[in-house]
């Protein structure tokens, strides 16, 4: 498993949200989000932004390339 799809599950662990209720924050689809925790796709730079920003973590740190 990438390091990606293993913080991005972290993080949303971390947040005590559903995932419906995280995708209606983020305004994106649930299966978009279940894919990306899946490692099924990738999201794009805009949306990596998005999601840093939502978790309050650099960039860096969510694709692995940052251990804090």
């Amino acid at each position: 498993m990438n390091l990606f799809v293993e913080r991005l599950k972290k993080l949303i662990q971390e947040t005590g949200k559903s995932q419906v209720q995280i995708c209606k924050e983020l305004n994106i689809k649930k299966q978009a989000l279940t894919n990306w925790k899946t490692g099924y796709s990738e999201p794009n730079i805009d949306d990596i932004l998005m999601l840093a920003n939502y978790s309050n973590v650099t960039t860096d740190y969510l694709l692995g390339r940052e251990n804090i």
